[in-house]
């Protein structure tokens, strides 16, 4: 069902040093790191961090796995139906690797919800 999870932190460089430590005790490790995220995992980054910002407070990312494109299509249009605000319609993200074909949308909360699907066309 989830694919990956990302939540927000107040000190990104403290939340690093902490994670560091207690996901190594389970056999996760630090994969990927960008200056504005960092990703966690065994193997692939599906825990993420990223500095908290804006007036609105934190957000969390969620992102659910699609069995395929089409599921990622319904999943926006169901979002769309429902109200939600689309950050990201569905498309590939050649930047997280050439297969990533994922959409984005705001829950009513204000967190970022993702369907993605790993699977090639």
């Amino acid at each position: 069902m989830l694919d990956h999870l990302g939540i927000q932190v107040r000190d990104l460089d403290a939340s690093i040093t902490f994670y560091d430590a207690v996901l190594a005790a389970l056999g996760a490790r630090r994969m990927l790191q960008y200056p504005q995220a960092v990703g966690y995992g065994s193997d692939k980054p599906d825990f993420w961090l990223s500095p908290a910002g804006g007036d609105a407070g934190p957000e969390s990312h969620i992102a659910f796995t699609a069995v395929d494109r089409d599921s990622v299509r319904a999943f926006h249009d169901a979002a769309v139906a429902a109200g939600a605000q689309v950050l990201h319609a569905p498309r590939v993200w050649p930047e997280y690797h050439p297969t990533y074909y994922g959409a984005f949308v705001r829950d009513p909360d204000g967190n970022n919800v993702e369907a993605v699907c790993h699977a090639p066309e």
